[in-house]
């Protein structure tokens, strides 16, 4: 199936030169100038397979679908609440969350997502950097680095987030000082608040 687009794209590239060519007058350029260019195209088609196969290959050796699936499922612990905030207040909500993500699990397919991140590493990476990534990747620092790299961003994203809670709550005491109608403004509400 991945193929049919660059065959596609060969096919519509060889009938535009021999549109072209027609108009020229010139047949027996026209016939070169029309192989070379299909042998041109097949190359260029032959290297992107490549790349890509190359590119699912680095994928695999990474690790990359069961990253995937350990990052939905960290989403889904941010999510949860969010989505069972979002509801009106009921029996129902719990029930309503927990068959949402059932649902989601069912469908959830990380090969399609890797499908999708294939084209990204093709804009950013040369056939020879993924090259040099698998190279790299299947080394013992490389294969350490597959093993630590989820532990590193677990243990950064705790990190980061006890920093982001110091500095907002830091922040939020500063800017009460400096304004202390937003402090009455709070307590004032907390008063109004209460039944």
């Amino acid at each position: 199936m991945r193929h049919f687009g660059a065959v596609f794209a060969a096919a519509v590239l060889l009938g535009s030169l021999c549109a072209a060519q027609d108009l020229s007058g010139n047949d027996q350029d026209s016939g070169q100038s029309v192989v070379a260019a299909a042998n041109a195209s097949k190359a260029q088609v032959a290297l992107a397979a490549d790349k890509q196969a190359d590119i699912r290959r680095l994928l695999q050796l990474t690790g990359a679908g069961a990253l995937v699936t350990q990052t939905m499922d960290e989403m889904e612990k941010n999510i949860r609440p969010l989505i069972t905030g979002s509801l009106p207040p009921g029996d129902y909500r719990d029930k309503l969350v927990d068959l949402f993500f059932q649902k989601f699990h069912e469908k959830r397919d990380s090969r399609q997502l890797l499908e999708l991140i294939v084209p990204i590493y093709d804009k950013y990476y040369t056939a020879e950097d993924i090259k040099g990534l698998i190279a790299f990747y299947q080394t013992p620092t490389g294969q350490k680095m597959i093993t630590v790299l989820p532990k590193i961003m677990a243990d950064s994203q705790a990190a980061g987030g006890q920093w982001g809670q110091e500095l907002g709550r830091e922040c939020m005491m500063e800017v009460l000082q400096e304004h202390p109608e937003m402090q009455q403004a709070i307590m004032q509400a907390k008063r109004t608040d209460k039944p």
